[in-house]
């Protein structure tokens, strides 16, 4: 399971959603395994103005939060990283310097989904990759 928070300035991020989207979901897919199905993508809007960030950032900056079930190895993690940099500036024109990831990794148990605590549930792909 994965809840992945996008923020950006709305002017910049808004008409690239779709594309940060389908990059962010092959990414994942590739270096945590994930199944196609499994998307889960909030884009989170900034005003310009409201929007602050380090000298050499530009307005193109942006974050990407991913909230994960724990279990996913260091070398699945930097994986997904460097896809995640590499793509983001190939395919979206976002430089590595425009570019935040953070990794939240909790345990099943603190996820609720369906009606139940994740650890109950039956999974239709591996969480330890």
């Amino acid at each position: 399971m994965g809840q992945i928070k996008i923020f950006g300035i709305k002017e910049r991020l808004h008409p690239i959603r779709v594309q940060v989207s389908e990059v962010i979901h092959e990414c994942l897919m590739d270096a945590f395994q994930y199944p196609k199905e499994k998307k889960a993508h909030r884009f989170i809007y900034i005003d310009s103005d409201s929007f602050f960030y380090f000298g050499g950032r530009t307005e193109k900056h942006t974050i990407i939060e991913i909230s994960v079930f724990e279990g996913r190895s260091i070398e699945a993690k930097k994986k997904l990283h460097r896809l995640l940099f590499d793509k983001f500036e190939n395919q979206l024109g976002i430089s590595a310097m425009d570019l935040e990831i953070t990794i939240f990794e909790t345990p099943m148990h603190n996820w609720g989904i369906r009606g139940k605590s994740a650890d109950e549930l039956s999974l239709n792909y591996k969480v330890n990759v």
